[in-house]
């Protein structure tokens, strides 16, 4: 297993804990809306330390990015099994032609 899947599998139990014994569920007790609020915060940081050329930093962001995009992802009903899967579908295909086929929004 790996660490992606165990932290999936930690933040999906927490999901049911008292949020204030759990930063997971007080996240989550807030809803989506706040979880993917809370995601986009770490992204800024991850890229901020990006481009001041912290490996560290961005290091460290990106493990935060990861987690609170899996508490985003949770707080959608979304399994992380189903990211994974649309990822595996675009494997072998240009990055270009898959953009050009996807639906005009």
């Amino acid at each position: 297993m790996s660490v992606l899947d165990e932290l999936t599998r930690t933040i999906a139990e927490r999901a049911s804990a008292d949020p204030s014994s759990s930063w997971t569920a007080k996240l989550l007790s807030k809803g989506p809306e706040k979880c993917a609020e809370k995601f986009g915060e770490e992204a800024v940081e991850a890229i901020i330390e990006a481009v001041k050329g912290n490996r560290e930093g961005v290091i460290s962001e990106s493990a935060d990015v990861m987690f609170h995009l899996l508490v985003m992802l949770q707080s959608q009903g979304i399994a992380f099994e189903d990211v994974l899967n649309e990822l595996a579908q675009r494997q072998g295909i240009s990055g270009i032609d898959e953009k050009a086929a996807r639906p005009a929004s």
